[in-house]
């Protein structure tokens, strides 16, 4: 090989991150980015990673909320495919408020399993949405379909290259950005935040729509039961509204959690008054951004706006 030519290969290599670089946008400047999501049931993402998505659709940019299962036993009294029809329903009109596309697959609640027929699933996902960045669960969680999503998708980090991998699908030529949600656990080590969104602009409509989802949240999902079923309309109004605050604190507690981080990426006037946010870590296995290039990719500065 010419050492012309080698310099070319490297620059190549450097510019689709498989040597560990820090490229420009993957998308022109002019161009929306494509974001692509994954969760393991019909809500993960919405709760995960709804704000910032309903951010970038509002920027113009494309995104994906993708279900790894169906949700088809999440559910105290019903399953099967009845509630797996329910909770698509309930993603789609979810998804609709947020500004962003849905997609949830046909397996089966609890039974996700990293395969390699998933695998291939999962690349094929990301080359047909041509992603610029990709979301999923860190693969330490209490539920094993959380678990296998994120250990799915982190296979996907580099195979989605690999031109012989699921040839049936065009390979992408360069690596997206992959990241993790915010999670609590601690081992094998605790989530760290190299990125924090402000929500506070879309707040209310993140709201809106995990409300869509009565069947986990209203009803409470598979560990919910009759008791907790509102009984007439003002006691359904009620527990719609204490519902809401619960969500109100969990994403506040986000921004309590990495008010030092939203100081460093809003400074100190902005990050002291952000009031909801989420948190996404980098995964090792993608295109490794700069600092510069996650404040480009993130819509940051829309989110700190108050409703």
């Amino acid at each position: 090989m010419t050492r012309v030519s080698l310099a070319a290969l490297l620059g190549f290599l450097v510019l689709c991150g498989a040597l560990g670089s820090n490229p420009a946008l993957p998308a022109a400047e002019n161009e929306p980015l494509r974001v692509i999501a994954f969760g393991a049931h019909p809500d993960d993402c919405e709760l995960k990673a709804g704000g910032t998505g309903a951010l970038w659709a509002r920027a113009g940019h494309k995104v994906l909320l993708v279900s790894m299962t169906n949700g088809d036993i999440g559910h105290w009294r019903d399953a099967g495919g009845p509630l797996a029809n329910r909770r698509r329903e309930e993603a789609r009109r979810a998804d609709a408020v947020l500004g962003v596309e849905s997609k949830v697959l046909d397996n089966h609640d609890g039974e996700l399993m990293a395969t390699l027929e998933n695998r291939r699933a999962v690349v094929r996902l990301i080359r047909e949405w041509q992603a610029d960045i990709v979301l999923a669960p860190r693969a330490c969680d209490y539920h094993p379909d959380h678990r296998y999503a994120g250990i799915l998708v982190q296979d996907a980090g580099y195979m989605v290259t690999v031109p012989f991998f699921c040839p049936d699908t065009p390979h992408l030529a360069c690596n997206p950005v992959f990241l993790y949600f915010e999670d609590g656990f601690q081992r094998p080590y605790p989530f760290n935040a190299d990125v924090v969104v402000a929500i506070d602009a879309v707040i209310e409509k993140k709201l809106d729509a995990l409300a869509l989802m009565e069947s986990q949240f209203l009803e409470g999902g598979c560990n919910g039961g009759e008791a907790a079923m509102p009984k007439d309309a003002a006691a359904r109004e009620a527990r719609q509204a204490q519902i809401r605050d619960n969500f109100r604190r969990r994403f506040a507690a986000v921004a309590d959690r990495f008010r030092d981080k939203l100081i460093q990426l809003y400074g100190p006037e902005k990050g002291a008054r952000v009031k909801y946010a989420e948190a996404f870590e980098i995964c090792e296995y993608g295109r490794r951004p700069t600092p510069e290039e996650l404040r480009r990719l993130f819509p940051m500065d829309e989110g700190a706006k108050a409703q």
